[in-house]
Protein backbone atom coordinates (compact mmCIF):
# COMPACT_ATOMS: atom_id res chain seq x y z
CA UNK A 1 0.00 0.00 0.00
CA UNK A 2 1.16 3.61 -0.62
CA UNK A 3 2.62 5.38 2.42
CA UNK A 4 0.06 8.18 2.01
CA UNK A 5 -3.63 7.94 1.25
CA UNK A 6 -4.13 9.52 -2.16
CA UNK A 7 -7.47 11.22 -2.74
CA UNK A 8 -8.79 12.07 -6.18
CA UNK A 9 -11.50 14.72 -5.85
CA UNK A 10 -13.69 14.88 -8.94
CA UNK A 11 -15.31 18.29 -9.26
CA UNK A 12 -12.38 19.76 -7.36
CA UNK A 13 -13.39 23.41 -7.84
CA UNK A 14 -17.06 23.11 -6.92
CA UNK A 15 -18.44 23.98 -3.50
CA UNK A 16 -18.02 20.41 -2.25
CA UNK A 17 -14.76 19.65 -4.02
CA UNK A 18 -12.89 22.89 -3.32
CA UNK A 19 -13.57 22.69 0.40
CA UNK A 20 -12.68 18.99 0.52
CA UNK A 21 -9.40 19.63 -1.32
CA UNK A 22 -8.59 22.40 1.15
CA UNK A 23 -9.44 20.21 4.15
CA UNK A 24 -7.54 17.09 3.07
CA UNK A 25 -4.52 19.16 2.06
CA UNK A 26 -4.06 20.06 5.74
CA UNK A 27 -3.96 16.40 6.79
CA UNK A 28 -0.47 14.93 7.03
CA UNK A 29 -1.54 11.46 5.91
CA UNK A 30 -3.29 12.55 2.69
CA UNK A 31 -2.06 13.37 -0.79
CA UNK A 32 -4.66 15.20 -2.89
CA UNK A 33 -5.35 15.50 -6.61
CA UNK A 34 -8.26 17.62 -7.79
CA UNK A 35 -9.95 17.07 -11.15
CA UNK A 36 -11.71 19.92 -12.91
CA UNK A 37 -12.15 21.38 -16.37
CA UNK A 38 -10.86 24.69 -14.96
CA UNK A 39 -7.57 25.52 -13.30
CA UNK A 40 -7.56 26.43 -9.59
CA UNK A 41 -7.77 30.13 -8.73
CA UNK A 42 -6.15 29.73 -5.32
CA UNK A 43 -2.87 28.57 -3.84
CA UNK A 44 -2.92 24.95 -2.76
CA UNK A 45 -0.54 22.10 -2.10
CA UNK A 46 -2.91 19.80 -3.98
CA UNK A 47 -2.19 18.83 -7.56
CA UNK A 48 -4.85 19.76 -10.09
CA UNK A 49 -5.48 18.06 -13.41
CA UNK A 50 -7.73 19.52 -16.09
CA UNK A 51 -9.97 16.87 -17.64
CA UNK A 52 -13.39 16.57 -19.24
CA UNK A 53 -14.89 13.47 -17.62
CA UNK A 54 -17.42 13.09 -20.44
CA UNK A 55 -14.47 12.24 -22.70
CA UNK A 56 -13.58 8.60 -22.02
CA UNK A 57 -10.24 8.74 -23.84
CA UNK A 58 -9.14 11.94 -22.08
CA UNK A 59 -10.17 10.47 -18.73
CA UNK A 60 -8.13 7.32 -19.40
CA UNK A 61 -5.10 9.41 -20.35
CA UNK A 62 -5.38 11.41 -17.13
CA UNK A 63 -5.89 8.33 -14.99
CA UNK A 64 -2.78 6.75 -16.54
CA UNK A 65 -0.72 9.35 -14.67
CA UNK A 66 -2.30 8.33 -11.35
CA UNK A 67 -0.89 5.04 -10.14
CA UNK A 68 -1.34 5.24 -6.37
CA UNK A 69 -4.91 6.47 -5.83
CA UNK A 70 -6.55 4.99 -2.72
CA UNK A 71 -9.76 7.03 -2.50
CA UNK A 72 -12.09 8.74 -4.96
CA UNK A 73 -14.45 11.48 -3.79
CA UNK A 74 -16.95 11.97 -6.58
CA UNK A 75 -18.47 15.47 -6.55
CA UNK A 76 -18.51 16.21 -10.30
CA UNK A 77 -21.83 17.29 -11.76
CA UNK A 78 -23.31 18.66 -14.96
CA UNK A 79 -26.70 20.35 -15.02
CA UNK A 80 -29.14 19.60 -17.85
CA UNK A 81 -32.74 20.70 -18.24
CA UNK A 82 -33.70 17.35 -19.75
CA UNK A 83 -33.78 14.74 -16.95
CA UNK A 84 -32.86 11.89 -19.29
CA UNK A 85 -29.84 13.77 -20.60
CA UNK A 86 -28.89 14.65 -17.03
CA UNK A 87 -28.85 10.95 -16.14
CA UNK A 88 -26.82 9.97 -19.20
CA UNK A 89 -24.13 12.63 -18.79
CA UNK A 90 -23.63 12.28 -15.04
CA UNK A 91 -23.55 8.49 -15.16
CA UNK A 92 -21.07 8.60 -18.03
CA UNK A 93 -18.71 10.87 -16.10
CA UNK A 94 -18.74 8.64 -13.02
CA UNK A 95 -18.25 5.50 -15.08
CA UNK A 96 -15.40 6.97 -17.13
CA UNK A 97 -13.46 8.01 -14.03
CA UNK A 98 -14.01 4.96 -11.86
CA UNK A 99 -13.33 2.45 -14.62
CA UNK A 100 -10.13 4.29 -15.57
CA UNK A 101 -8.81 4.48 -12.01
CA UNK A 102 -9.83 0.87 -11.41
CA UNK A 103 -7.37 -0.07 -14.15
CA UNK A 104 -4.50 2.22 -13.18
CA UNK A 105 -4.59 2.29 -9.35
CA UNK A 106 -4.25 -1.21 -7.88
CA UNK A 107 -4.49 0.13 -4.32
CA UNK A 108 -7.88 1.79 -4.81
CA UNK A 109 -9.77 1.23 -1.57
CA UNK A 110 -12.97 3.28 -1.55
CA UNK A 111 -15.19 5.53 -3.70
CA UNK A 112 -17.30 8.13 -1.88
CA UNK A 113 -20.33 9.28 -3.88
CA UNK A 114 -22.32 12.42 -3.06
CA UNK A 115 -26.08 12.62 -3.46
CA UNK A 116 -28.65 14.90 -1.81
CA UNK A 117 -32.16 15.23 -0.44
CA UNK A 118 -33.57 14.90 -3.96
CA UNK A 119 -32.98 11.19 -3.33
CA UNK A 120 -36.04 11.37 -1.05
CA UNK A 121 -38.12 13.51 -3.41
CA UNK A 122 -37.39 16.94 -1.93
CA UNK A 123 -37.66 18.39 -5.44
CA UNK A 124 -41.06 16.84 -6.13
CA UNK A 125 -43.15 17.93 -3.14
CA UNK A 126 -43.84 17.02 0.45
CA UNK A 127 -42.06 13.82 1.47
CA UNK A 128 -41.90 11.82 4.74
CA UNK A 129 -39.67 13.60 7.24
CA UNK A 130 -37.24 13.19 8.77
CA UNK A 131 -35.96 11.24 5.78
CA UNK A 132 -33.92 8.19 6.68
CA UNK A 133 -31.43 6.41 4.48
CA UNK A 134 -33.63 3.33 3.99
CA UNK A 135 -36.64 5.31 2.73
CA UNK A 136 -37.97 4.13 -0.66
CA UNK A 137 -36.96 5.92 -3.81
CA UNK A 138 -39.18 8.28 -5.77
CA UNK A 139 -40.25 8.17 -9.41
CA UNK A 140 -37.23 8.33 -11.72
CA UNK A 141 -35.47 9.67 -13.71
CA UNK A 142 -32.94 10.87 -11.16
CA UNK A 143 -29.23 10.48 -11.84
CA UNK A 144 -28.48 9.72 -8.17
CA UNK A 145 -30.22 6.37 -8.54
CA UNK A 146 -28.38 5.40 -11.72
CA UNK A 147 -24.99 6.44 -10.34
CA UNK A 148 -25.49 4.58 -7.07
CA UNK A 149 -26.79 1.42 -8.72
CA UNK A 150 -23.91 1.33 -11.18
CA UNK A 151 -21.31 1.99 -8.48
CA UNK A 152 -22.73 -0.68 -6.17
CA UNK A 153 -22.72 -3.25 -8.96
CA UNK A 154 -19.17 -2.35 -9.98
CA UNK A 155 -17.85 -2.44 -6.40
CA UNK A 156 -19.39 -5.85 -5.83
CA UNK A 157 -16.96 -7.30 -8.37
CA UNK A 158 -13.85 -5.42 -7.27
CA UNK A 159 -11.47 -5.25 -4.31
CA UNK A 160 -12.53 -1.67 -3.46
CA UNK A 161 -15.83 -0.60 -1.92
CA UNK A 162 -18.15 2.41 -1.91
CA UNK A 163 -19.96 4.73 0.49
CA UNK A 164 -22.72 7.26 -0.20
CA UNK A 165 -23.05 10.64 1.55
CA UNK A 166 -26.29 12.62 1.26
CA UNK A 167 -25.79 16.28 2.21
CA UNK A 168 -28.41 18.92 1.40
CA UNK A 169 -27.95 22.48 0.10
CA UNK A 170 -24.18 22.63 0.52
CA UNK A 171 -22.96 26.13 1.44
CA UNK A 172 -19.36 27.27 1.22
CA UNK A 173 -16.85 29.32 -0.69
CA UNK A 174 -16.18 28.71 -4.39
CA UNK A 175 -15.61 31.16 -7.24
CA UNK A 176 -17.27 30.56 -10.59
CA UNK A 177 -19.55 27.86 -9.20
CA UNK A 178 -22.89 29.60 -8.84
CA UNK A 179 -24.90 26.69 -7.37
CA UNK A 180 -24.25 27.92 -3.84
CA UNK A 181 -27.21 29.14 -1.80
CA UNK A 182 -25.14 31.30 0.54
CA UNK A 183 -23.86 33.24 -2.48
CA UNK A 184 -27.38 33.53 -3.92
CA UNK A 185 -28.56 35.12 -0.68
CA UNK A 186 -25.57 37.46 -0.38
CA UNK A 187 -25.71 38.71 -3.98
CA UNK A 188 -29.50 39.13 -3.88
CA UNK A 189 -29.15 41.18 -0.69
CA UNK A 190 -26.37 43.32 -2.17
CA UNK A 191 -28.40 44.07 -5.32
CA UNK A 192 -31.53 44.85 -3.28
CA UNK A 193 -29.53 47.25 -1.12
CA UNK A 194 -27.93 48.93 -4.14
CA UNK A 195 -31.42 49.53 -5.55
CA UNK A 196 -32.60 51.07 -2.26
CA UNK A 197 -34.99 48.21 -1.50
CA UNK A 198 -35.71 46.45 1.78
CA UNK A 199 -34.65 42.82 2.03
CA UNK A 200 -37.65 40.74 1.04
CA UNK A 201 -37.71 36.94 1.08
CA UNK A 202 -38.22 36.17 -2.63
CA UNK A 203 -39.90 32.80 -2.09
CA UNK A 204 -43.37 31.82 -0.96
CA UNK A 205 -44.85 32.81 2.41
CA UNK A 206 -45.33 29.10 3.17
CA UNK A 207 -41.65 28.33 2.56
CA UNK A 208 -40.70 31.34 4.73
CA UNK A 209 -42.12 29.51 7.75
CA UNK A 210 -41.15 25.92 6.92
CA UNK A 211 -38.35 23.91 8.53
CA UNK A 212 -35.20 23.74 6.43
CA UNK A 213 -31.65 22.40 6.61
CA UNK A 214 -28.29 23.05 4.96
CA UNK A 215 -24.82 21.52 4.99
CA UNK A 216 -21.71 23.57 5.66
CA UNK A 217 -19.06 22.59 3.11
CA UNK A 218 -16.52 22.39 5.95
CA UNK A 219 -18.79 20.00 7.83
CA UNK A 220 -19.12 17.89 4.70
CA UNK A 221 -15.34 17.87 4.18
CA UNK A 222 -14.76 16.58 7.70
CA UNK A 223 -17.53 14.03 7.24
CA UNK A 224 -16.00 12.93 3.95
CA UNK A 225 -12.69 12.19 5.64
CA UNK A 226 -14.59 10.22 8.28
CA UNK A 227 -16.43 8.32 5.55
CA UNK A 228 -13.15 7.44 3.84
CA UNK A 229 -11.61 6.08 7.02
CA UNK A 230 -14.44 4.77 9.17
CA UNK A 231 -17.80 4.35 7.38
CA UNK A 232 -19.16 0.88 6.83
CA UNK A 233 -18.72 -0.34 3.26
CA UNK A 234 -21.80 -0.01 1.06
CA UNK A 235 -23.72 2.20 3.45
CA UNK A 236 -25.43 5.55 2.78
CA UNK A 237 -25.43 8.37 5.33
CA UNK A 238 -27.30 11.65 5.54
CA UNK A 239 -24.86 14.44 6.42
CA UNK A 240 -26.21 17.90 7.20
CA UNK A 241 -25.36 20.52 9.81
CA UNK A 242 -27.53 18.55 12.21
CA UNK A 243 -29.84 21.45 13.12
CA UNK A 244 -33.00 22.92 11.62
CA UNK A 245 -34.21 26.47 11.09
CA UNK A 246 -37.04 28.45 9.54
CA UNK A 247 -36.18 30.90 6.78
CA UNK A 248 -37.77 33.83 8.58
CA UNK A 249 -35.12 33.57 11.32
CA UNK A 250 -32.30 33.48 8.76
CA UNK A 251 -33.75 36.41 6.83
CA UNK A 252 -33.78 38.62 9.92
CA UNK A 253 -30.08 37.89 10.39
CA UNK A 254 -29.30 38.58 6.74
CA UNK A 255 -31.08 41.94 6.86
CA UNK A 256 -29.18 42.92 10.00
CA UNK A 257 -25.86 41.79 8.53
CA UNK A 258 -26.26 43.93 5.41
CA UNK A 259 -27.75 46.87 7.33
CA UNK A 260 -31.11 46.63 5.59
CA UNK A 261 -34.74 46.99 6.52
CA UNK A 262 -36.54 43.63 6.58
CA UNK A 263 -39.56 43.69 4.29
CA UNK A 264 -42.47 41.29 4.05
CA UNK A 265 -41.99 38.24 1.82
CA UNK A 266 -42.75 38.87 -1.85
CA UNK A 267 -42.77 35.90 -4.20
CA UNK A 268 -40.76 36.68 -7.31
CA UNK A 269 -38.85 34.66 -9.87
CA UNK A 270 -35.19 35.34 -9.20
CA UNK A 271 -34.41 33.84 -12.60
CA UNK A 272 -36.55 36.47 -14.30
CA UNK A 273 -35.93 39.43 -12.00
CA UNK A 274 -32.15 39.04 -11.92
CA UNK A 275 -31.82 38.55 -15.68
CA UNK A 276 -31.20 42.27 -16.29
CA UNK A 277 -29.22 43.01 -13.11
CA UNK A 278 -25.77 42.44 -14.60
CA UNK A 279 -25.13 46.21 -14.93
CA UNK A 280 -26.22 46.71 -11.31
CA UNK A 281 -23.76 44.07 -10.16
CA UNK A 282 -21.00 45.62 -12.30
CA UNK A 283 -21.68 48.92 -10.56
CA UNK A 284 -21.42 47.26 -7.15
CA UNK A 285 -18.14 45.56 -8.12
CA UNK A 286 -16.62 48.85 -9.30
CA UNK A 287 -17.88 50.88 -6.34
CA UNK A 288 -16.50 48.46 -3.74
CA UNK A 289 -13.42 47.20 -5.60
CA UNK A 290 -14.63 43.61 -5.65
CA UNK A 291 -13.11 40.64 -7.45
CA UNK A 292 -14.49 40.53 -10.97
CA UNK A 293 -16.64 37.45 -11.47
CA UNK A 294 -18.98 37.28 -14.49
CA UNK A 295 -22.54 37.93 -13.33
CA UNK A 296 -23.77 34.65 -14.83
CA UNK A 297 -21.19 32.83 -12.67
CA UNK A 298 -21.84 34.62 -9.38
CA UNK A 299 -25.17 33.05 -8.38
CA UNK A 300 -27.56 30.33 -9.61
CA UNK A 301 -30.90 32.13 -9.47
CA UNK A 302 -32.86 29.07 -10.55
CA UNK A 303 -31.43 27.17 -7.59
CA UNK A 304 -32.64 29.94 -5.30
CA UNK A 305 -36.09 29.79 -6.87
CA UNK A 306 -36.24 26.06 -6.15
CA UNK A 307 -35.11 26.30 -2.53
CA UNK A 308 -37.31 29.28 -1.68
CA UNK A 309 -40.44 27.66 -3.09
CA UNK A 310 -40.30 24.45 -1.09
CA UNK A 311 -43.67 24.71 0.64
CA UNK A 312 -42.89 21.68 2.78
CA UNK A 313 -40.45 20.80 5.53
CA UNK A 314 -37.09 19.52 4.30
CA UNK A 315 -35.53 17.37 7.03
CA UNK A 316 -33.03 14.53 6.81
CA UNK A 317 -32.30 12.43 9.87
CA UNK A 318 -28.63 12.39 10.85
CA UNK A 319 -29.07 9.71 13.51
CA UNK A 320 -27.38 6.99 11.46
CA UNK A 321 -24.12 8.85 10.86
CA UNK A 322 -23.97 10.02 14.48
CA UNK A 323 -24.46 6.50 15.78
CA UNK A 324 -21.76 5.33 13.35
CA UNK A 325 -19.25 7.76 14.85
CA UNK A 326 -19.43 11.16 13.11
CA UNK A 327 -20.68 13.56 15.77
CA UNK A 328 -19.90 17.20 14.80
CA UNK A 329 -22.79 19.60 14.29
CA UNK A 330 -22.95 23.18 12.99
CA UNK A 331 -25.15 26.15 13.94
CA UNK A 332 -26.60 27.04 10.53
CA UNK A 333 -27.45 30.62 11.47
CA UNK A 334 -23.86 31.21 12.56
CA UNK A 335 -22.65 29.46 9.39
CA UNK A 336 -24.36 31.96 7.10
CA UNK A 337 -22.80 34.90 8.94
CA UNK A 338 -19.36 33.25 8.87
CA UNK A 339 -19.65 32.67 5.13
CA UNK A 340 -20.78 36.24 4.47
CA UNK A 341 -17.73 37.40 6.42
CA UNK A 342 -15.54 35.17 4.26
CA UNK A 343 -17.14 36.47 1.06
CA UNK A 344 -16.46 40.02 2.24
CA UNK A 345 -12.90 39.32 3.30
CA UNK A 346 -12.23 37.79 -0.11
CA UNK A 347 -13.88 40.84 -1.74
CA UNK A 348 -16.59 38.85 -3.48
CA UNK A 349 -19.47 40.87 -1.95
CA UNK A 350 -19.58 44.42 -0.50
Amino acid sequence: MPSLKHAVVAGGLGVIGRNLVTHLSTQSDWKVTGLSRRRPDFETSAAFLSVDLTDAAATRDTSATLKDVTHVFYAAYQEHADPGRQVDVNLTMLRNLVESLDETSPHLKRVVLYEGAKYYGAHLGAFPTPAIESDPRQMPPLFYYDQEDWLRAKAATRSWDMVVLRPDVVCGFAIGNPMNLSMVIAVYAAISKELGLPLRFPGTPDCYNRLAQVTDASQLAAGSQWAADHAAAGEAYNLTNGDLFRWHTIWKQVAAYFGMELGAPMTISLTEMMADKGPVWDRIVEKHGLVTVPFEKIAAWGFGDFIFRCDWDVISSTTKIRQAGFHPCVDSQAMFIRLFDEFRNRKIIP
